[in-house]
C-alpha cells in the first residue's frame, strides 16, 4: 500500500485512541501492517440479541475450486429464454441475442444431451447435491423461450416468431414423461412435475428447494428485447407471478417460491419507472414498488389458501465510488479500496453515507435491509429475505476480502435468509477466502456458529465484527474480526454474557496472501477480557473457549 494510501487510510482512524506505544502485532507475516495505530474497544455479550444465522447466506451463482457453498442458484440473464424441453437458451443483449446450446456446453456436457428435457437444470441440481448445497431454479415467465440453437435472432424475428416458443405456467392436462416438441408451448408446472419426479419434493433430502420467477424482470426489454420489447408494467408483472407461483406450489407445495428478482434499487423503487406504478402507488399508499408486489402476493395467496411467495428476493451491486464504482474492473486506486470497504455499511448502518447516486437520491431507502425488512413486516409478514446477486468488486485483493468477510457477517446478523455471490472467477482468491474463514477457516470444515449475539466496536470505520454461538450453547464463541485500516489495532475484548472464557484459537487472512492460516493462540484471558493486537488489513476467525 502508498504512503499516501496509508495516510488516506488514517484519516478514517482519526477517531482512534492514541498512547498505546509501539506494540507489535502477533503473526504479521502475511505483510499486515504490524505497527500499532491505536486502539479499539470490543463488546460481546453472548446471552443477547440471539438470533438465528441462515446457512444459506453462504451461496454462489458460480463455482470456485475449493470452496463448498450451502446454495447454487441456476439464474442471470440466460436462464429468461431458457426452453426446458430443448435446453436452447437465449443470450440476449449480453451476446448478440444468440440462440444456442450455451447452458449445456458450459457446464461441461456433451451437445448431444441437450436432448435430454431439463438436462441443464437436472445437471445442476444434481452437482449441487454432490456439494452438499440447495439449489435455486429459476423458471421463465417472459412469455417465449428458445425454439432452435441457430444463432442470433434479429429484430425482424423478435416474439412471436418461429425462433420462440410460447411459455405458459400451466398446462392444464396431465403431465407427460416426455414433453412434446411439436405443440409450440413449453409449461413450467410440467417442468416442476418432472424434477420432483427425478428428485422427489422440496420437503424430501435431494429435491428442488426453491424456485426463482423469472431474472429481473423490470429490464426485459433491455436484456430480452426480442422476447419481452415493451416495458414491464407493474401490474403486469404481479400479474405473470401469481399464476407461475400458484402452478408451481400446486405441484410441490413444499416448495419455496422466490421473486421478483430486483436487478437494483431502481426497480424497488418504481419498477424501473414502470408506466403504471405512480397511479398505484397512489391509489395504495406505498412507499415503493416492494410496498405494492408484497401486498398483491400478499393478497392472492390469501385468495389461493396457500403462499405465493415465500421469499422476497432482490440483487444489490453497490454504487458506492471512490475513483470509480467499487464494482468496477479498474477500480483499483486506494480511493476505491477505502469505499469498497465502508461499502458494507450501507446495508445496515444508519449513520453511514456512501459516496453514490444512490444515498443522495434514494436516502429514504437506506440501509436497505432494515428497509426491506420493514416493508416485508408491514405488507406480507412471514415473508424471507434473499440477496440471489451482489458483488463488491476487488475480488483478487485484499479490499475485495475483507468487504466480503463484512457482507457475509451482515447477512447474517441482520436476518438474511438466502444469499448468492454473483460473478466469482479464478482471480478472486480474496472473494473465496473470506467464505472460508466462516465456512472452512481450519481446512477441516470448521465453520462460524449458527446464532448471532450481541458484538459492538468502538470504531465502525476501521473495524467489523460478528461473533455467533452453537444454537444456545455459549460454551464456544466465534468471532469474526476485520480491520479495514492499514496499521496494526490494540484491540481490547470484553465479553459479558455467564460464560467464562479462557483461551483460543485464531485464524485469518492478509494482503500478503488469500491462503488463511492458523495466527497462534490466545491465552491468559482474565475475566472474560483480553487484548490481541490485529495486523492491518486483516480478517480474522477466533474460537473462543
Amino acid at each position: 500500500m502508498s504512503a499516501a494510501g496509508c495516510r488516506a487510510a488514517f484519516a478514517l482512524a482519526a477517531s482512534l485512541a492514541t498512547g498505546c506505544g509501539e506494540r507489535t502485532a502477533m503473526s504479521s507475516d502475511d505483510g499486515g501492517g504490524a505497527t500499532v495505530v491505536g486502539q479499539v474497544d470490543l463488546a460481546i455479550d453472548a446471552a443477547q440479541d440471539r438470533a438465528p444465522i441462515s446457512p444459506y447466506v453462504y451461496g454462489s451463482n458460480q463455482d470456485y475450486a475449493g470452496n463448498a457453498w450451502t446454495v447454487r442458484r441456476f439464474g442471470g440473464n440466460r436462464t429468461t429464454g431458457y426452453n426446458w424441453e430443448t435446453n436452447f437458451s437465449n443470450a440476449g443483449a449480453d451476446y448478440l441475442h444468440q440462440s444456442d446450446l450455451y447452458l449445456i456446453t458450459s457446464a461441461g456436457l456433451p451437445g448431444s444431451e441437450a436432448a435430454i428435457p431439463a438436462r441443464a437444470l437436472t445437471y445442476f441440481h444434481t452437482q449441487s447435491l454432490n456439494m452438499g448445497a440447495q439449489s435455486i431454479l429459476t423458471l421463465q415467465m417472459a412469455g417465449y423461450a428458445a425454439a432452435d440453437a441457430n444463432g442470433p435472432v434479429s429484430a425482424a424475428e423478435t416474439a412471436p416468431s418461429p425462433r420462440w416458443v410460447e411459455v405458459e405456467p400451466r398446462k392444464n392436462a396431465a403431465f407427460a414423461t416426455t414433453p412434446d416438441l411439436t405443440d409450440g408451448v413449453v409449461y413450467m408446472d410440467e417442468l416442476v412435475n418432472l424434477l420432483v419426479q427425478r428428485f422427489g419434493t422440496a420437503a424430501s433430502a435431494t429435491g428442488v428447494r426453491w424456485y426463482s420467477l423469472d431474472n429481473e424482470p423490470e429490464l426485459w426489454p433491455y436484456t430480452h428485447p426480442r422476447i419481452h420489447p415493451d416495458t414491464v408494467r407493474a401490474a403486469e408483472l404481479v400479474s405473470r407471478s401469481i399464476p407461475l407461483a400458484t402452478a408451481v406450489k400446486d405441484v410441490d407445495p413444499t416448495s419455496e417460491i422466490l421473486g421478483p428478482a430486483h436487478y437494483g434499487i431502481g426497480a424497488y423503487v418504481s419498477l424501473q419507472d414502470a408506466p403504471d406504478w405512480n397511479a398505484l402507488k397512489a391509489s395504495g399508499g406505498y412507499d415503493w414498488f416492494v410496498d405494492y408486489y408484497l401486498d398483491q402476493m400478499r393478497q392472492a395467496g390469501t385468495g389461493a389458501g396457500k403462499r405465493l411467495l415465500d421469499v422476497l428476493d432482490v440483487h444489490w451491486y453497490p454504487e458506492a465510488r471512490g475513483d470509480h464504482r467499487i464494482t468496477d474492473a479498474d477500480a483499483t486506486t486506494e480511493k476505491d479500496a477505502q469505499a469498497r470497504l465502508q461499502a458494507p455499511r450501507t446495508l445496515w448502518d444508519s449513520t453511514y453515507h456512501e459516496d453514490s447516486w444512490v444515498a443522495r437520491s434514494l436516502s429514504a431507502f437506506l440501509p436497505i435491509l432494515p428497509r426491506l425488512q420493514r416493508a416485508i413486516e408491514r405488507y406480507y409478514p412471514g415473508t424471507r429475505l434473499a440477496v440471489t446477486e451482489y458483488n463488491y468488486g476487488g475480488g483478487s485483493a485484499i479490499s475485495g476480502g475483507l468487504a466480503q468477510a463484512d457482507v457475509l457477517g451482515a447477512f447474517g446478523k441482520y436476518g438474511v435468509y438466502i444469499a448468492t455471490l454473483w460473478g466469482i472467477g479464478p482471480a478472486d482468491a480474496y472473494t473465496a477466502a473470506a467464505f472460508r474463514l466462516y465456512r472452512n477457516y481450519d481446512g477441516r470444515l470448521g465453520a462460524f456458529s449458527n446464532t448471532s449475539v450481541r458484538a459492538t466496536t468502538s470504531d465502525v470505520a476501521n473495524t467489523s465484527i460478528y461473533a455467533a454461538i452453537a444454537d444456545q450453547d455459549a460454551s464456544v464463541l466465534h468471532v469474526i474480526l476485520l480491520n479495514k485500516n492499514p496499521g496494526a489495532l490494540d484491540v481490547r475484548f470484553q465479553i459479558a454474557g455467564g460464560q467464562t472464557y479462557t483461551s483460543g484459537d485464531v485464524w485469518g487472512f492478509g494482503p500478503g496472501s488469500p491462503g488463511i492460516t492458523e495466527r497462534g493462540r490466545v491465552s491468559g484471558i482474565t475475566g472474560n477480557a483480553f487484548h490481541y493486537v490485529l495486523p492491518g488489513m486483516t480478517a480474522v476467525h477466533l474460537v473462543l473457549r
